[in-house]
């Protein structure tokens, strides 16, 4: 019998958004100008006052291990902030720091599902949940959300999709990759749900600051004690503080299932990087100007391209309310011919962009949605007309 390999890890499938953000990184590299639109992180330096809080503990030797599942003084921090921003109350023993947002996912699916266990998963969805659900012996099942609801699922389709084998509904707001955010009024209806049919929500919250217009963040878990119970809420500094680096992310939940995921992760990775606990801590207790500022910009971007990409032909889009995403409808342009021969796919669209028009952008077939086209606005608004004026090009010359 020859030796064998994982079959768990043989079918995770690598991540698109990395990949494609990987190759146009090499392209440029090599000197070619190309505008990638793929990269799911801010274009902004960490503000200064965290880079000075790293800078500071590791000169004063803050480099050992700390706890596994965080500082104290971090758990402070992050508590003080679920209380100020989200409306919820979590004591020190129910937060878990974690070393990155899908770091913090991993540990509460260990943490809550055992084989078979299903996890409904909102489509269009972030293409690591399917993953992380597998990998930890989970199954997913897909709900699929509409146009005309703004591609958010409802709580009576979620309803339709419980069955005895249900365990949790990770929920995503505001959204990657659509951008759009549950209102209170989707979240009460979706949290009865949760409550009358027992099962977790996982409240992947990670965008919560990037919300614009008149939207706000609302938490599930702040709708009652009921829902509180049941929800473990994820988020992290990497998208609001330019720390997509640094790798931190939390959560909160019951004290129950943060001993666990504390306990999975003293064994799999220690603690989180200690340095860049004192970075958080600085983010989340320290000067806040920079947040409002980065906001400020990316809303500019929003709206520049929504207006843009709303005026090209053959594309369809909603405009985002939060995040920096938006996703586009490219069915029209699939039906159309490309030197002859029929485009069929958003993968051939990334493909022809990025080898003949020096565009990279990230094809939704992995986030459940086959005809759509994700583009990131973390980039700059003079990097963003370059691109559109490339992809208009493109469908203008279908």
């Amino acid at each position: 019998m020859g030796l064998t390999l994982s079959r768990k890890a043989a079918g995770v499938k690598p991540s698109s958004t990395l990949a494609i953000t990987a190759k146009a990184k090499a392209m440029k590299a090599e000197g070619i100008d190309v505008v990638g639109f793929g990269a799911g992180e801010p274009d902004f330096n960490t503000p200064d006052n965290i880079n000075e809080a790293a800078i500071k503990a590791i000169k004063e030797g803050f480099t050992k291990y700390t706890p596994a599942s965080g500082t104290a003084e971090l758990k402070k921090a992050v508590c003080e902030k679920f209380e100020s921003f989200n409306g919820l109350y979590y004591e020190p023993n129910q937060i878990v720091i974690s070393n990155g947002g899908k770091h913090s996912l991993t540990n509460i699916f260990e943490a809550i599902l055992n084989p078979g266990d299903e996890v409904i998963i909102p489509a269009p969805y972030w293409l690591t949940y399917p993953e992380i659900v597998k990998l930890s012996d989970g199954i997913p099942v897909y709900v699929y959300g509409s146009k005309e609801n703004g591609y958010k699922v409802t709580a009576q389709q979620i309803r339709n999709a419980v069955s005895e084998n249900t365990k949790a509904l990770i929920l995503n707001t505001p959204s990657n990759p659509t951008g759009m955010v549950y209102s209170e009024e989707e979240l009460r209806a979706i949290a009865e749900v949760a409550v009358e049919k027992d099962f977790y929500v996982v409240a992947d919250e990670m965008y919560e600051y990037l919300i614009y217009g008149e939207k706000k963040h609302v938490s599930i878990a702040s709708l009652g004690d009921e829902i509180y119970k049941r929800t473990i809420t994820c988020s992290g500094v990497s998208k609001s503080y330019a720390m997509t680096g640094w790798r931190i992310g939390y959560t909160g939940s019951s004290v129950e299932i943060a001993k666990l995921m504390g306990s999975v992760q003293s064994h799999q990775t220690s603690n989180p990087n200690s340095i860049a606990q004192k970075a958080a801590f600085e983010a989340l207790s320290g000067d806040q100007s920079a947040l409002e500022s980065m906001k400020v910009e990316f809303d500019k971007r929003r709206k520049h391209m929504y207006e843009r990409i709303s005026g090209m032909p053959l594309l369809n889009l909603l405009e985002p309310e939060g995040a920096f995403y938006v996703f586009i409808d490219f069915t029209d342009v699939l039906e159309k011919s490309y030197k002859g021969q029929k485009i069929g796919t958003t993968a051939r669209v990334a493909e022809i962009l990025l080898e003949d028009y020096k565009v990279a952008v990230v094809p939704c077939a992995d986030f459940g949605f086959d005809n759509f086209i994700r583009l990131s606005y973390a980039i700059s608004l003079e990097a963003i007309d370059k691109g559109l004026d490339r992809i208009e090009k493109f469908v203008s010359s279908l």
